[in-house]
């Protein structure tokens, strides 16, 4: 091997079914056009997964990082075809096996579309979960003429007949972007922060009180738009690159948690790959703190 090895040298040292963890990619945008918003996320699953690959290893914590990246897999690219209700049932059900056996999928999307696909991986198990986003919104609009979006995929969770969406706790919300209704509707899910309320050490301890398993998704679009301009909706008061690293870190630690995926990043407003670059990187924040558990 290479004195400069990069994570591409180590995922997929085993066979995938030997493997931890399953890095899939959703490459979904229908549901943010259906949202209003502007379309272009589908182009990042390949390129997060292109960044990811270029990194290298934790040079301190090399041995146990590297054994968590030969224990990954890339899985391969869920086929989306602009029907967000059939390309997130189909998300699902590659899902579906690797929870069943406690393999730990990371998603990399797409529009937050994501996340509802994400969350039927659960409920086709009928396996109860908490939901923990870090966003700018709270997503929990309405359908839009009884079509799934971007907008409203932790609504049709908390709102699923199979009642496995134990409690949805949201994370980061830019205060101008969140109205009362979705605000309040939230919360009585389970929680809702905003930007300024939120620290590492606080979710932290949200993680250590939360039983059972949790489902990590994580928007882009809380970060600062100075920092991760190519995203479907930019937030100009968003949360530092330092502090979203960090969540994505501790994160990865926590054993409760069971999947987690990545949304928003819209490369065709990107500035020099910052923002795919920074997806990888929190990829990468989160499989080295999976490494510490």
């Amino acid at each position: 091997m290479s004195s400069d090895p990069k994570l591409r040298d180590f995922i997929g040292r085993r066979s995938a079914e030997r493997s931890a963890i399953h890095i899939l990619e959703f490459p979904s945008d229908h549901g943010v056009f259906t949202n209003g918003g502007r379309p272009g996320a589908s182009k990042a699953p390949e390129l997060i997964r292109a960044a990811l690959g270029n990194l290298t290893p934790h040079a301190k914590h090399y041995q146990k990082h590297t054994d968590v990246l030969e224990a990954t897999d890339f899985a391969g690219t869920i086929p989306c075809e602009n029907d967000v209700e059939k390309d997130q049932l189909r998300l699902a059900s590659e899902l579906k096996p690797r929870l069943n056996t406690g393999v730990l999928p990371i998603i990399l999307g797409g529009g937050h579309e994501t996340a509802f696909g994400h969350f039927m991986g659960y409920a086709t198990l009928e396996k109860p979960v908490t939901i923990i986003n870090i966003d700018a919104h709270t997503d929990v609009r309405a359908l839009k003429n009884g079509l799934p979006h971007s907008g409203s995929p932790f609504r049709q969770a908390i709102d699923h007949s199979s009642g496995c969406c134990e409690a949805y706790h949201v994370f980061g919300l830019n205060p101008s972007a969140v109205s009362f209704e979705h605000y309040q509707f939230a919360k009585s899910a389970g929680s809702a922060l905003f930007d300024y309320e939120i620290s590492a050490e606080m979710i932290e301890k949200q993680l250590e009180i939360t039983d059972g398993s949790i489902m990590i998704t994580m928007d882009m679009d809380a970060v600062n738009q100075s920092e991760a301009p190519g995203v479907s909706a930019p937030n100009a008061s968003g949360i530092s690159k330092e502090l979203w690293l960090e969540l994505a870190f501790r994160l990865g630690k926590c054993s409760n948690v069971t999947s987690f995926d990545i949304c928003e990043v819209n490369p065709l407003f990107d500035r020099d790959s910052q923002t795919v670059k920074l997806a990888a990187l929190t990829v990468w924040h989160f499989m080295l703190g999976y490494s510490m558990r």
